[in-house]
C-alpha cells in the first residue's frame, strides 16, 4: 500500500482529481487530494508559486504525511518540484503527470511561449485581481484540444481563476528534480 498525494494544475482544485484518487484507492492505497492555496473558490489570487508549495507542504505536515507518492499535475508540477526539496525525506517518488518540470530557478513564465505570458498579463490586468481565467476557445485549444466538445465544456464548467505567476521573476522554482535511487521521474508530453 502505498500513499499518494495529488496535486492539481492551475485553474481547477483538489476536488478534481477525487475521482482519480477514488481509482486509485479501489487498489488498496491511501489517497489525498489537497487543493493548492490561491485555487480555491474564495481563496486571495495574489498567491505565489512558493506560497502555493508551502500550502502542499503544510498540508502534508498537518496530516503527517511520509513515504508519499507525490503527483503533479500541469502548473502542479512546479509545486511539487517545491514541496520535494523542502521534504525530501518525506517523498518516495515524483510523478510529473502531464506536467511542467522547472529547473532550478525557473519560473513557469520561462516554460511558457510568449504569447501566452502576453495574453495572461492582459486577462490579469482586465480582472483585476491578479488572477487568469482563459476564454472557452483558448482552453479548447491550447489545454483539451483532443476532448470532445462536450467534455471540453464540462471540464471548462470547473475552472476558478488561477493566480498570476508572479511578473517580477519571484516565482522561481526552488531546486530541480532529482536522479537518485529513491525517486523516479515521469513525464507525460502532450
Amino acid at each position: 500500500m502505498s500513499t499518494y498525494v495529488l496535486v492539481h494544475g492551475a485553474w481547477h482544485t483538489g476536488r478534481e482529481l477525487a475521482p482519480v484518487g477514488a481509482l486509485i484507492e479501489t487498489a488498496g492505497h491511501k489517497v489525498f487530494t489537497p487543493t493548492i492555496k490561491g485555487n480555491g473558490a474564495k481563496d486571495a489570487k495574489t498567491v505565489g508559486l512558493t506560497e502555493a508549495i508551502g500550502s502542499i507542504v503544510d498540508y502534508m505536515i498537518v496530516n503527517d504525511l511520509r513515504d508519499v507518492v507525490l503527483v503533479g499535475h500541469s502548473y502542479g508540477g512546479m509545486v511539487i518540484t517545491g514541496v520535494a526539496d523542502t521534504l525530501p525525506d518525506r517523498i518516495r517518488r515524483l510523478v510529473y503527470w502531464n506536467a511542467f518540470v522547472p529547473n532550478s530557478g525557473e519560473s513557469l513564465i520561462d516554460m511558457l511561449p510568449p504569447q501566452f505570458v502576453q495574453l495572461f498579463d492582459t486577462m490579469a490586468a482586465e480582472r483585476g485581481d491578479g488572477s487568469v481565467v482563459l476564454p472557452f476557445p483558448i482552453w479548447r485549444e491550447a489545454f483539451i484540444n483532443d476532448a470532445d466538445l462536450d467534455t471540453a465544456e464540462r471540464a471548462y464548467g470547473v475552472l476558478n481563476p488561477h493566480p498570476l505567476p508572479d511578473p517580477d521573476g519571484q516565482d522561481l522554482a526552488q531546486g530541480q528534480p532529482r536522479g537518485d535511487d529513491r525517486r523516479e521521474i515521469v513525464r507525460q508530453l502532450h
